[in-house]
């Protein structure tokens, strides 16, 4: 419907039909994407959204990013409104243009930031704008779906024949719209005027679901359904047709020419000698790289800001000791460089929440940081990251796996994709000895070893939220379990595993004076099924294998014998890709117990869930079987 005119019907609507939980619904999101007379890319947008209760207040906040860079992008012609139903009429207040904000986001990027005014529940909201740019290859991508529900999400692109895209789509359900159609035009006047063929698709998707918010899930960007287009020819009038797609050495080339990227890496930093000379006197290539690791992450503070290039530079940021990933993750290169690690280059990567790398898609801006890359040989290597507090050098760091990095060598402008992997699975080790008591009390001890990439995330909760919140996360809340005289080890020292020690006791909740009823899985951090859900619609991907293993003896009371005891078993995936292995042993006045979990495997698809799901089912119906002890 166009801008302003509202239906009664959409007023009075009190939920999403497809969604009934929903606060709010996309009730249309469309654009038209057309070139104009100068052969700019334009893009107009009228977006409308409802409002069902005050939890969607927040979708009255709007914040529109571009390049605003040399004119690359440009956005223009907003306008905004909010339609509310008074008394049986329709009031429309519109946004007052003095309510909109420009933001720099850094040198290249600038936000409008504006908020709807009277918005309340049972509002309907929208607004509409055009962009524009000069670049053939930065035709804009679309998502038909969004974080609350889409009615109606609709997509028309106009191109000239002499111009090809080739879409990328990201679609799980049927066009409900999907037509071509095409139209004669022409450039120039009278006997210069020369013809050509306008292409048009209008392409849309109804009764869109939410993207919601699954465990395990990865980026936003790896599961929303949308659309993608990239540059492949262009076929001048009279002329013959030229590929314009562009290749990762294209892409390599610009890198190292680029003001805020490769002229970065000549920059020299103020007293970069005493670090390079403390690290030359070092005698291998590891403790050189340890010592720069350590004192660039422990110096420099990152400022949340994710690009892959710099925004002050990288003298600058060392000087004020904060700036954005790149900047930090450079200086190190610089440093590592300075003292004869010839092997370390820089590496632009994709973090987890920004979205995985399609190595088939040449585009720079799928990139959002860059880090340090050092082969050693071909079973080993570093990739630094010096922006986390926590993260060790000789671990990859996590929030970079199961995806590429893109490894450039300055000088020579080569490149090389390197496959960002767990080498092998993350270790967690728990081992408790402890006495249960007649009267249900359990008293005894723990000692957890932490590896790799569970101890990056066990150190980090410790020292981000402190010891209390750490012990919550031990216990999983349960407040019969309480944990005393926790000590901490190898937390600071890279090569060592982290070390949780503590005492504990709990109350048993199931006693009754004959009989005892205990759970021995604890502290392994495996108590509750993360896939209870009947569907899946977005990728599973655990970071990393990992392999679990939980070992307990129990000191059962006296005048007490085990009633009811979990058998030994072991339980495969089909794909033998989870293996569940328990031992359980009674003897002596003591019931041993020992759990095994090892997962080989990092992504699971859609279409994997449903016999993920029934293994996770029975593994967690098995690792929280109880033990029954009845009084003799």
């Amino acid at each position: 419907m166009p801008y302003g005119k509202i239906s009664t019907a959409d007023l009075e609507l009190k939920e999403c039909p497809f969604e009934k939980d929903a606060n709010a619904m996309v009730l249309f999101d469309k654009a038209d994407v057309y070139f104009d007379q100068n052969f700019d890319i334009v893009m107009e947008r009228h977006k409308r959204v409802k409002i069902f209760n005050e939890k969607a207040k927040d979708a009255a906040n709007v914040r529109l990013e571009y390049y605003s860079i040399n004119h690359y992008e440009e956005l223009y012609g907003l306008q905004a409104q909010t339609i509310n139903l008074k008394d049986g009429k329709t009031v429309i207040t519109k946004l007052d243009k003095k309510q909109i904000f420009t933001e720099a986001v850094d040198k290249n990027q600038t936000a409008l930031v504006f908020s709807f005014p009277d918005v309340q529940p049972g509002s309907i909201i929208e607004f509409k704008y055009q962009w524009k740019t000069g670049s053939f290859s930065n035709f804009p991508d679309w998502e038909f779906q969004s974080d609350i529900p889409v009615r109606y999400s609709e997509l028309t692109t106009s191109v000239p024949d002499l111009i090809y895209y080739k879409p990328q789509y990201r679609i799980h359900q049927p066009f409900f719209k999907n037509k071509t159609s095409s139209e004669s035009k022409s450039l120039g006047t009278g006997t210069e005027s020369v013809g050509y063929t306008v292409d048009i698709r209008t392409q849309a998707l109804q009764n869109v679901p939410s993207l919601s918010n699954e465990p395990y899930m990865t980026s936003r960007r790896d599961n929303i359904e949308s659309v993608q287009f990239q540059l492949a020819q262009i076929k001048p009038i009279g002329g013959f047709v030229k590929s314009y797609a562009d290749t990762w050495q294209k892409v390599v080339n610009g890198l190292t020419e680029d003001e805020d990227f490769g002229s970065q890496l000549k920059k020299k930093l103020q007293g970069e000698e005493l670090l390079v000379a403390k690290a030359k006197s070092l005698k291998t290539t590891e403790e050189k790289i340890a010592y720069l690791f350590n004192e660039v992450r422990n110096t420099m503070k990152w400022n949340g800001v994710d690009r892959w290039y710099t925004n002050d530079g990288i003298s600058k940021a060392w000087q004020k000791k904060t700036g954005n990933s790149t900047e930090i993750n450079l200086i190190l290169y610089r440093l590592l460089h300075q003292a004869d690690v010839k092997e370390a280059c820089p590496m632009i990567v994709s973090t987890r929440s920004h979205g995985k790398i399609n190595i088939a898609y040449p585009w720079l801006y799928q990139f959002n940081r860059t880090v340090v890359h050092i082969p050693v040989d071909s079973t080993k290597m570093f990739v630094l990251d010096a922006c986390s507090k926590y993260q060790p050098y000789n671990t990859i760091p996590d929030h970079l796996l199961n995806s590429y990095g893109l490894s450039v060598d300055k000088d020579s402008k080569k490149y090389d994709f390197v496959e960002l992997n767990a080498p092998e699975a993350a270790r967690k080790n728990v081992f408790i000895t402890a006495q249960i008591k007649a009267d249900g009390k359990v008293s005894g001890n723990a000692n957890i070893y932490d590896f790799d990439y569970h101890k990056i995330s066990s150190a980090q909760l410790f020292k981000t939220d402190g010891e209390e919140k750490f012990k919550e996360w031990l216990t999983e809340k349960d407040n019969a379990i309480k944990i005393n005289n926790m000590k901490l080890e190898g937390v600071d020292i890279d090569s060592l595993p982290m070390k949780e020690l503590f005492d504990f006791e709990m109350e048993l909740k199931g006693v009754d004076g004959d009989y005892i009823y205990f759970n021995p899985n604890l502290f392994s951090s495996l108590r509750k099924n993360p896939f209870l859900a009947e569907k899946r619609t977005t990728i599973i991907d655990f970071g990393h294998p990992s392999k679990y293993t939980i070992t307990g003896t129990y000191e059962i009371p006296e005048h007490f014998k085990a009633d009811a005891l979990p058998k030994s078993l072991n339980l495969v995936m089909p794909d033998k890709s989870i293996s569940f292995k328990r031992i359980v042993n009674e003897e002596d006045g003591r019931i041993m117990i020992r759990y095994v979990i090892d997962f080989q495997k990092s992504i699971y698809v859609q279409d994997e869930y449903p016999l993920l799901r029934q293994f996770y089912k029975q593994m967690f119906d098995m690792l929280n079987e109880q033990i029954v002890l009845k009084k003799s």
